[in-house]
């Protein structure tokens, strides 16, 4: 059971996620960076291991039969455009709509196939939104301003040369090549996203790849910025990402932000998490090496 994206929307082909309630909450499963290659293990990372790790969590998810969604925050693999072919149909095995996030690893495959990429994963919009169970889920692309995800000879590209640099003359932690931000064009679509959201009564929960708070060397170009604009949102719950595999967590103006551990870190255990919302919290039940958490809203 797969999802489309239409225009800047998500539709799960069948919607069953209801108002959250005491009783029935609305769940949907996360995983963050199985960054597949086939390739040997290094700095912790093991690439390959990400085919068994990942056959084996959409197993698990499968056996739950009330996921609204599947969400994965990005760096489904870690380099070569081929790794696609050996990791994706495993998440066609998935029998709940399948979500995808844009990480930098996802454009690691050579400047011929970088337009390509969004196709392959399913993804009409690099960014985009859909309602469930009364909350409104917007999902951004970090890499709309990067060095990763575009040719060098194209002006985005340019324009993410003079961003880095500017941040590097500041001495900005998160001035590196891997990270990335949100372009205007993006930054105004997600704040008139929420209006909508907002204007409809529905919470808020947005989705990216990369870490905004606290802001570290791994952050999102511009997360103060991003931090600013979201937690000014009355509706706005939380803030859910990968990228930093240690994962992370923190509170600003008291909206959550979830960092998920990355699958692809040791060569045992795995790490995927299921999240169910609830009215009064967000239960957070972690699997392999991802903690679980009970966050108040």
């Amino acid at each position: 059971m797969t999802g489309a994206v239409i225009g800047s929307t998500f539709v799960a082909p069948e919607p069953r996620a209801e108002v959250p309630t005491r009783e029935t909450p609305l769940r949907f499963g996360v995983i963050a960076d199985p960054q597949y290659a086939p390739v040997a293990p290094a700095m912790n990372r093991y690439y390959a291991n990400s085919l068994w790790k990942l056959s084996e969590a959409v197993e698990a998810l499968n056996a739950e039969t009330d996921l609204a969604f599947v969400v994965t925050l990005g760096d489904i693999i870690d380099r070569h455009w081929e790794s696609y072919g050996h990791i994706l149909p495993l998440y066609d095995r998935l029998l709940h709509p399948k979500l995808f996030v844009l990480g930098n690893h996802d454009f690691e495959v050579g400047p011929d196939y970088l337009a390509s990429v969004p196709r392959a994963l399913g993804l009409a919009r690099r960014y985009y939104d859909f309602a469930a169970g009364g909350i409104r889920f917007i999902v951004i692309d970090g890499t709309d301003l990067s060095l990763v995800a575009h040719r060098k000879d194209s002006p985005r590209f340019r324009l993410a040369v003079e961003t880095l640099q500017a941040m590097k003359e500041r001495g900005e932690p998160n001035a590196k090549e891997w990270n990335g931000g949100l372009g205007e064009e993006q930054y105004a679509w997600l704040d008139e996203t929420m209006d909508r959201a907002e204007a409809a009564g529905e919470k808020i929960i947005v989705m990216g790849h990369y870490p905004v708070y606290p802001k570290t060397w791994l952050s999102m170009w511009g997360a103060e910025r991003f931090v600013k604009l979201v937690t000014a949102r009355r509706s706005f719950l939380a803030y859910l990402c990968g990228h930093d595999h240690a994962g992370n967590y923190g509170i600003s103006a008291g909206k959550h932000f979830v960092n998920f551990k990355g699958m692809v870190d040791t060569a045992t255990e795995t790490a995927y998490a299921i999240v169910s919302l609830y009215p009064d919290r967000i239960e957070i039940k972690g699997f392999g090496t991802e903690p679980s958490r009970s966050l108040a809203v």
